[in-house]
């Protein structure tokens, strides 16, 4: 019987896989077995730790990756866009360069079905079969980026339409709209002859879902409905709605849920309630349209095929990582497009220095694994100036994806295009389809680098405890960010600008950081920041309390708890449900021009700040370390600390200008926990991983890294030039 058990629970393992629904598509087969088995054998076995392995096995998507490999690079091929006689050559190429996988139909829907319902996989086949002859697995993708003509003009209701009513059109991308019925279901029929037909094939490692996928506000023919539909089933009752809405302001009453429209987000005093719900729910129909497609694959395709999509990295949307059926995340990443100019005069050819690390970082925790689906392999099209990369940048960005715990890196292309919209943008070749490019030869010499990692791969290598000791927790709720966006209540204030200031002062300590969401376990992380949450609940309070009573170093940034989750003021004083928490009360908070900043003293420093100042009156044994300077509220408390339970709890109640303020500020928290940290200059970002020690340059400086007598260097030398990398065992 035992024998027997254990033959179905390794079957339930690849069930569980496929389907992720095991409770409500295996209940009866499992009660089956369940029946047959005896009490004390049942007891033997340990049940509810079969169950309890199984479902974590199901969700761990490290099973996808041998840990020997440490990472794997890709690049991207479009096969209809040569002419097949040039294929052979090309994939030849492909494999000489080293690259071990490439990547196929992202934008091939109208190739795939060239009409309604007559599917043409020959070019797909022989792909495959060519990729197979030069040893390159296959990354396969959902078109659902690019519908063909025949769809989009015998089904219009499927483009997206704009707030000012203006409709999209064929011959763009992601011009068709989530919200659409017919959309939603007819793509459905061609991901499923994509499944049916390579879901089993061993040359095809994954599947990409979409690409860049994003948040349609769609106001089109089904979009309206849809969001009544989902109103409905979030709040039940209109009376709900209407409170949460608060629609008594401005005699905003609805009466049923048929009255709604979708909000004009132009219109100037549209209810921020109402808009906030817009947002959820775009979102919500931009995961479950990835979900829904993810489900379509592995109705047929084998449980060794992982599927994932391609997320633009963007703090400010709430779609990014709310697919549930996704086995893991990866991300797009481009550098120098003239946008952030980065550090020095010649800053702009390498990036901004936390760009990779905080996609990493944000994306990591999200399944525990994650991989970089575009990096960017040189030069680009689309920028609003498009510079040449330093040269050493691209393999210098290689290394910082691989730092974070990259499983695999791809880059969109292997041949430059001739045509189209992003004629200029490099490939790992020209546009004589044979020539290296300076990204492509990086992008090699990256190949090879890690050939010597992987030889010298230890699996019992352990990160060093000082840098463990550092980790840090940053706690993220997209419907904060989107909340306070909406009413900033100054043009001086940057969300995401107030994060990377916490971001980048615990990268200069050397600390590793996962962006963590509610339902994290805190505990994990011996200090969290809490940056900006401006709505909480007794829920959420009551769990930091927690965390810090057990020992957590809590800090807290001004706009912490200003509002409930329904992003209403407390019927209470400002911040009043926080008060017990941080240890004292916030009497108000200003806001002042930029022409006249205000100073805040910490230290016997002083520092400027402009967007936020949360006014604090700490409790006794409530500490101030840093007071208001220069105003009518000279003296008042700025920044406040308190030991709670076995722990700390810091609120730093302004956003400085530089961020200067809040590094000095984790500094104090650091030294006083005895939590020893580094003093990384800005741009040089170190992480371990592995057992090597990875270190990068973004800076304009040459950066001489300390390190052991004894320590193995692998790659480059203890003094770092600008672009350049350094990697050691240890």
């Amino acid at each position: 019987m035992i024998t027997k058990f254990m033959k179905f629970r390794n079957c339930l393992l690849n069930e569980l896989y496929l389907y992720r629904q095991f409770i409500n598509l295996k209940t009866k087969l499992f009660m089956k077995y369940f029946n047959s088995l005896s009490m004390k054998k049942l007891v033997f076995l340990g049940l509810s730790g079969i169950l309890a392995s199984l479902n974590l096995f199901a969700k761990n998507p490290e099973r996808f990756f041998q840990p020997k490999d440490l990472t794997q690079v890709g690049v991207y091929y479009y096969p209809e866009h040569w002419d097949s006689t040039q294929w052979d050559r090309d994939f030849q190429n492909i494999a000489k360069m080293g690259f071990e996988f490439t990547h196929f139909a992202e934008f091939a829907w109208a190739q795939l079905e060239p009409q309604e319902g007559q599917y043409d996989f020959k070019w797909l086949d022989r792909s495959l079969q060519l990729a197979a002859k030069y040893k390159l697995k296959v990354i396969l993708c959902t078109s659902t980026a690019t519908p063909p003509v025949w769809l989009v003009r015998k089904h219009p209701e499927v483009l997206a339409t704009d707030e000012d009513g203006t409709k999209m059109d064929h011959g763009a991308r992601q011009h068709a709209t989530f919200s659409s019925n017919y959309y939603r279901q007819y793509s459905m029929k061609m991901i499923e002859q994509l499944a049916k037909r390579y879901g089993n094939d061993q040359r095809v490692m994954g599947w990409q879902l979409d690409n860049e996928p994003r948040r349609f506000l769609d106001y089109g023919v089904d979009a309206p409905q849809r969001f009544r539909d989902w109103l409905k089933q979030k709040y039940k009752t209109i009376d709900a709605l209407n409170q949460a809405w608060g629609t008594n302001f401005w005699s905003g009453t609805y009466a049923d849920f048929q009255e709604i429209n979708i909000p004009l987000h132009k219109q100037w005093g549209m209810n921020l309630h109402a808009q906030l719900d817009h947002y959820r729910f775009a979102d919500f129909e931009t995961a479950t349209f990835l979900d829904n497609q993810a489900l379509e694959i592995r109705k047929y395709a084998s449980s060794d095929q992982w599927i994932t999509s391609n997320y633009i990295p963007m703090y400010d949307v709430g779609y990014v990582g709310m697919s549930k059926e996704l086995d893991f995340v990866t991300y797009t990443r481009y550098m120098v497009y003239g946008g952030e100019p980065g550090i020095g005069a010649k800053g702009f050819r390498v990036g901004e220095y936390t760009r990779i690390a905080m996609a990493n970082d944000f994306f990591r925790p999200m399944k525990g694994a994650y991989g970089v689906m575009e990096l960017q392999p040189g030069q680009v099209n689309w920028g609003s100036i498009n510079p040449q990369p330093l040269p050493g940048a691209i393999r210098m960005w290689l290394w910082h994806v691989f730092a974070g715990g990259s499983k695999l890196t791809c880059s969109y292309r292997f041949r430059a295009p001739l045509y189209g919209y992003e004629q200029y943008h490099y490939g790992m070749v020209g546009t004589d389809g044979v020539t290296p490019t300076p990204g492509g030869l990086e992008f090699s010499r990256f190949i090879q680098e890690i050939k010597t990692l992987r030889k010298n791969y230890d699996p019992k290598a352990l990160s060093p405890k000082d840098y463990l000791l550092r980790k840090t927790g940053i706690l993220f709720n997209a419907d904060n960010v989107m909340g306070i966006n909406l009413n900033k209540q100054t043009t001086e204030w940057n969300t995401e600008g107030h994060f990377r200031k916490y971001y980048k002062a615990l990268k200069s300590f050397g600390a590793p950081v996962d962006f963590v969401r509610d339902t994290t376990n805190f505990a994990n992380y011996p200090t969290l920041v809490v940056p900006a949450y401006q709505m909480i609940d007794q829920k959420m309070i009551d769990k930091l309390t927690s965390y810090a009573e057990n020992g957590g170093n809590l800090v807290m940034s001004c706009r912490t708890g200003l509002q409930d989750r329904q992003g209403h003021l407390w019927e209470a004083k400002f911040y009043q449900p926080m008060w017990k928490l941080i240890g004292a009360e916030v009497q108000s908070y200003d806001m002042v021009i930029p022409q006249s900043p205000g100073k805040i003293r910490f230290n016997n420093q002083d520092f400027t700040w402009t967007s936020w100042g949360d006014l604090l009156k700490p409790n006794q044994g409530t500490e101030t370390w840093a007071t208001f300077e220069g105003d009518f509220y000279a003296g008042t408390s700025a920044v406040i600390s308190r030991k709670l339970g076995k722990g700390t709890v810091t609120y730093i109640g302004v956003d400085s200008k530089s961020g200067e303020l809040e590094t000095q500020v984790l500094t104090r928290l650091f030294k006083q926990q005895g939590i020893s940290v580094e003093n990384y200059p800005e741009g040089v970002m170190v992480e371990y991983r592995d057992g090597f020690g990875i270190a990068v340059n973004y800076s304009d400086k040459v950066y001489e890294m300390n390190l052991p007598a004894n320590t193995a260097i692998l790659i480059g030398s203890k003094e770092i030039k600008t672009a350049d990398v350094l990697v050691w065992k240890y």
